[in-house]
């Protein structure tokens, strides 16, 4: 073959190779890009996530300075137990309620500085049940203090108060049967506004936040528009408890805090006997339109909670939560044992791990410490899983010998049970 036909021929090679590589490599670019949806699903398994730094630039120092408003039958009691801890590790002042307010300040009265007892202030941290008040608790807390809820989605929210409150709140008691589906039938056969605990019958959440749970955004939208606008002038952040966790990552970089500081063991959880394995449509939508104006508070909270996770990062934001998940299961197992289950109260040995009981139809859970374990160690899993009354009653001492104020004579972390129903102390009453 002529030379000239020999390079001609390695030339057309050569290019049928470098044509096939070209298609070659469109094609898999097109399999990429056309596969986009499903990489979110396995990159993370093999490339390590870089989250986004706390926006601030150094690092901030920790936030110490926190108002958290306990909402109801929302996992608050989890969050306090968390801010309580902190504070204790940090030697933070917490605001802690007057005794004739027992553990609440004098709930479901508005919130008033002079529910605090006068050894708890002025406080870094308050983290107790309250009717939202803001000009009191401005009066109260340092002017950088950062502000925090929670909210339920109202369905289930409205299933654990009418179990939990039952045998207190009077439209409750009125049912025959206990029966949630008869009250959602005809709640207004069952419910008198204004009654002693009637804010456990109808908006718990817009009555929590300090709002009028008498009305109604269907009759005056214009109202909840405005209720919205006065919680987001105050918190800055509203969490989600059916997204606990994702919650707690937004709340740790909020006050730059680190992941360990929000380690958790679940508080005042009930019994599967004593709840309602799930709710069906039709009651979740009675219940919902029941309680209208919490159902759009939180429909407009949750919205705005994932508009959050987006901006953090939502990859970022889960890969965090994941990593709380796995280190809280490693402290419950280092803390009650390899296989931490949460036991009914009369199992609990430990007196100050357990948890107080609403009512005998109502079983509330907790955690329990393993025989023979002493130590700082065993202290630290003790404050873990200790629930609000006796760490609060705990704290309450502590504080007073800090200052200076003396203690009348009381067994360690002893555990009075408290009654729902109180006799509310003598003062101007809340509007």
């Amino acid at each position: 073959m002529p030379p000239i036909l020999q390079r001609l021929q390695q030339a057309t090679k050569m290019s049928r190779r470098k044509i096939l590589l070209l298609v070659l490599g469109c094609s898999t670019l097109s399999l990429l890009i056309h596969q986009g949806a499903q990489l979110s699903s396995w990159y993370p398994k093999l490339f390590p996530l870089s989250c986004p730094p706390l926006r601030d630039s150094p690092p901030r120092p920790k936030h110490m300075t926190v108002a958290f408003l306990k909402t109801h039958k929302t996992a608050g009691t989890t969050v306090q137990n968390i801010l309580f801890r902190f504070a204790e590790r940090h030697n933070l002042t917490v605001a802690l309620p007057h005794p004739s307010c027992e553990h609440q300040f004098c709930y479901p009265r508005n919130f008033s500085a002079h529910f605090v007892h006068p050894a708890t202030r002025p406080p870094h941290v308050l983290a107790s049940h309250l009717r939202f008040d803001r000009e009191e608790l401005e009066r109260l807390m340092p002017p950088d203090t950062v502000y925090v809820t929670i909210l339920r989605e109202p369905a289930a929210m409205f299933e654990s108060l009418f179990s939990y409150y039952n045998q207190y709140c009077p439209a409750f008691r009125r049912v025959p049967n206990a029966s949630l589906e008869a009250f959602l039938r005809a709640p207004e056969a069952y419910y008198r506004a204004g009654e002693h605990f009637a804010m456990f019958a109808h908006n718990t959440l817009a009555y929590d936040l300090g709002g009028d749970n008498e009305r109604s955004p269907h009759e005056d939208a214009a109202y909840l528009a405005g209720l919205i606008r006065q919680v987001e002038e105050v918190f800055s952040l509203v969490m989600i408890a059916e997204y606990f966790d994702e919650s707690l990552v937004l709340l740790r970089r909020l006050l730059a805090w680190d992941l360990d500081d929000v380690l958790y063991a679940k508080l005042n959880a009930r019994a599967a006997s004593s709840r309602l394995a799930s709710i069906p449509m039709a009651l979740a939508r009675a219940a919902r339109a029941w309680n209208a104006l919490d159902a759009g508070l939180y429909d407009h909270f949750n919205a705005t909670f994932w508009r959050r996770v987006a901006r953090a990062g939502r990859a970022c934001v889960e890969r965090e939560a994941r990593e709380l998940r796995e280190a809280r299961e490693r402290l419950l197992r280092r803390c009650f044992g390899d296989e931490p289950v949460l036991r009914p109260a009369a199992q609990i040995r430990t007196k100050q791990l357990q948890p107080w009981q609403p009512s005998r139809k109502v079983d509330i859970m907790g955690y329990d410490l393993p025989s023979g374990h002493a130590g700082p160690a065993t202290e630290a899993c003790l404050k873990l899983a200790m629930p609000e009354v006796q760490y609060s009653n705990y704290l309450l001492r502590k504080q007073k010998r800090r200052g200076g104020v003396r203690p009348r004579p009381e067994p360690v972390l002893d555990n009075p049970p408290p009654r729902p129903i109180r006799a509310l102390p003598r003062g101007p009453q809340g509007h």
